[in-house]
């Protein structure tokens, strides 16, 4: 299990360090987690840890039950664990999730909450393909009121997403979330989302 920690310690760093470049993880922002072997733990990066500079130290072990440190005297994991852990329990296949603020799925995310509206939905473009849907003509994503008080947004992720669900979602004036069976696969998703965004953005202009 150790090996398997170290792995997956090193994978999340360099993802949040490529996204961090990206401008997509501004700050200490953004988070990164991936299930562990046996399924019921999953590793998360640390809460406060700027992702330019993160190492394989900077991740913590929680539950995915309860969204807990496994260890004691572990660091703080990311304020947004239990969204992570409530993606896992969601769905067995899910092996890592990967929120992020990528600019235009985040401006896309304010003017969702801005017109109140809990959905934003994609037709026809080529780069839905990249999700994994069976029809992929179109995808309905859910837009989450942003709560101060997280667990609140994971309560309504439990409520309003189905184990068939497409793998990405958006938070109100916040940022998106996707998830998949492998951490390049969820990041994968994340960038086919902000393509997605930024084609309607760019198409609404002209």
């Amino acid at each position: 299990m150790t090996r398997s920690i170290d792995a997956a310690g090193i994978a999340l760093a360099e993802t949040a360090a490529a996204l961090y470049a990206r401008g997509w993880m501004e700050g200490t922002a953004g988070n990164i987690s991936i299930r562990l072997p046996g399924g019921e733990t999953a590793l998360i990066t640390a809460s406060g840890v700027s992702k330019g500079s993160i190492t394989a130290a900077d991740v913590v072990e929680v539950d995915i039950a309860n969204a807990r440190p496994v260890h004691d005297g572990a660091p703080r994991p990311s304020a947004e664990t239990t969204i992570h852990t409530a993606l896992y329990r969601l769905a067995d296949d899910s092996h890592a999730v990967v929120h992020a603020h990528p600019p235009y799925a985040t401006a896309t995310a304010i003017l969702a909450a801005q017109r109140g509206v809990d959905t934003v939905t994609f037709t026809d473009l080529e780069i839905i393909k990249g999700l994994g849907l069976s029809d992929p003509s179109k995808v309905v994503v859910p837009v989450f009121d942003n709560h101060a008080h997280v667990p609140l947004i994971a309560d309504d992720v439990l409520d309003r997403i189905a184990a068939d669900a497409p793998p990405v979602m958006l938070i109100g004036n916040h940022g998106a979330t996707t998830w998949g069976p492998t951490l390049d696969i969820a990041r994968n998703r994340m960038e086919c989302l902000e393509a997605m965004c930024q084609l309607m953005m760019l198409v609404a202009r002209s």
